[in-house]
């Protein structure tokens, strides 16, 4: 199926608890507002409270189910942090129906000879270490719902390696083999683990990574999100360890 073409149905996430890390900023933000929309109850994560604080405003006053914060610093977050972020989540919620990594960060655009040592552990703490720690934490929160979507984020240098992409292209393979083991051992037909490949898109990591690029040359995380509605709601319940790629 073409995914970049997916309507979804207006409460395709009516009633589902849904975390959304790095929801302060970019397609992470997007789709929090997107899948409140879709009647989700989304629980905002991020590093600063008081930009998840503006986007809780932002959907509350569209009307759409309450929103919850939960910051966290991923790139230094311990187990005892997942521990209480289970913990919250289980007396607010009692269950988990979805979770959207989307924090990201980009590191450093050098040779791996030049290469940083403490960017490189920065890059794999939040892209790798935090969305398996993670995911691992809220497993027992998963099983209790009736169809768990859980959606790590990719790249196409996840894929393909590609010179001076360093810490980052390697966090993006380790992603896909994550998402593709965790399905793979996971014996729990309610919970699905798949990725999605953005691609190109108008973000401040990609300004980032291409400063001479024309960002209106670019999609915007608006246009992405019929693969990213279709990844989290029951029409992609059959899709397990796969790596999909929301421009298709």
């Amino acid at each position: 199926m073409k995914y970049s073409e997916y309507k979804a149905n207006p409460n395709l996430l009516k009633d589902k608890v849904i975390l959304i890390t790095g929801a302060s900023d970019g397609i992470g933000r997007t789709a929090a507002i997107s899948y409140a929309l879709h009647g989700a109850t989304v629980v905002l994560h991020g590093r600063t409270l008081n930009k998840l604080e503006v986007i809780y405003d932002e959907i509350e006053g569209l009307g759409a189910p309450q929103p919850a914060i939960l910051p966290l610093q991923l790139s230094s977050a311990s187990v005892r942090d997942y521990e209480l972020l289970t913990d919250t989540l289980t007396s607010q919620f009692g269950r988990l129906d979805g979770i959207l990594h989307s924090a990201g960060i980009l590191g450093e655009r050098l040779p791996l000879a030049e290469y940083p040592t403490d960017t490189w552990d920065e890059v794999l703490a939040v892209n790798l270490r935090a969305p398996f720690a993670m995911t691992q934490a809220l497993l027992p929160l998963l099983s209790q719902s009736t169809s768990a979507s859980v959606v790590f984020t990719s790249s196409g240098v996840g894929r393909e390696a590609r010179a001076l992409w360093g810490a980052y292209s390697i966090s993006k393979f380790g992603v896909e083999a994550m998402s593709q083991i965790f399905a793979q051992e996971n014996t729990d037909p309610h919970i699905r683990f798949n990725c999605i490949n953005p691609g190109p898109t108008r973000t401040a990591m990609r300004a980032k990574a291409y400063p001479d690029e024309d960002p209106l040359t670019l999609p915007t995380s608006e246009m992405l999100m019929p693969a990213y509605l279709y990844l989290m709601g029951e029409d992609s319940k059959d899709l397990n360890g796969q790596s999909i790629d929301a421009q298709d």
